[in-house]
């Protein structure tokens, strides 16, 4: 059973390294638990392989960001779905946003159609640009309602796991759910644990 703790501070464990659940481009959590607050995929690996991406500068964050949302644009028009596209830069990253009144067949259950959308793009921006990216894209504002649930899930974890002393098991989840609750609990002062293989890989929240 691979198991990595956090506590906010180094991560001892490194085998989030590998390829995760946003297929082969998500950020690994533990390398994005140790570096501070996500990227939310934040961070992870790309195309490449590699664990860390090289800085970009704003330019070439920016220009990630046009490539994507090109693709974006004509899965677009493919599927015949409207919706507009916002691009942004926050920290290292290139942000993509999709907006519109239908888009829910884009987000999947559990955001699973979404992961697979964002490696695809991601993919996308790598044959043109040859260096790996970490892009990340949004759909109809799913991850930042996923981010305010699952850190408000990681709060009552760690309410539970004081008040009872016993070790708090929460659902399976891919690694930017658990990066999320990871930083969650770090913040309330416990310490956490990934335990489980993919796709059944789940937070662990440990007593004080």
């Amino acid at each position: 059973m691979a198991v990595s703790e956090f506590a906010g501070g180094p991560v001892e464990a490194a085998d989030e390294l590998s390829a995760d659940g946003e297929d082969a481009a998500v950020v690994a959590e533990t390398a994005d638990s140790a570096a501070g607050p996500e990227d939310a995929d934040g961070n992870g690996q790309g195309p490449s392989g590699t664990s860390e991406a090289p800085e970009r500068s704003v330019a070439e964050l920016e220009l990630e960001g046009e490539i994507a949302a090109d693709y974006i644009e004509g899965l677009l028009d493919v599927a015949d779905l409207d919706g507009d596209i916002d691009m942004d830069v926050e920290g290292d990253r290139a942000m993509v946003s999709v907006v519109g009144a239908t888009l829910d067949e884009l987000v999947g259950r559990r955001g699973e159609v979404l992961e697979a959308l964002q490696e695809l793009t991601r993919l996308a921006v790598h044959q043109r640009t040859g260096a790996r990216t970490r892009m990340m894209l949004d759909v109809g504002g799913y991850r930042q309602r996923r981010r305010v649930e699952l850190a408000e899930a990681g709060r009552d974890a760690v309410d539970e796991v004081r008040r009872t002393g016993v070790p708090k098991r929460l659902w399976p989840m891919n690694p930017f759910e658990r990066k999320i609750v990871h930083d969650a609990v770090a913040e309330a002062g416990l310490r956490s644990e990934s335990e489980g293989e993919d796709p059944d890989r789940r937070v662990v929240v440990l007593p004080g």
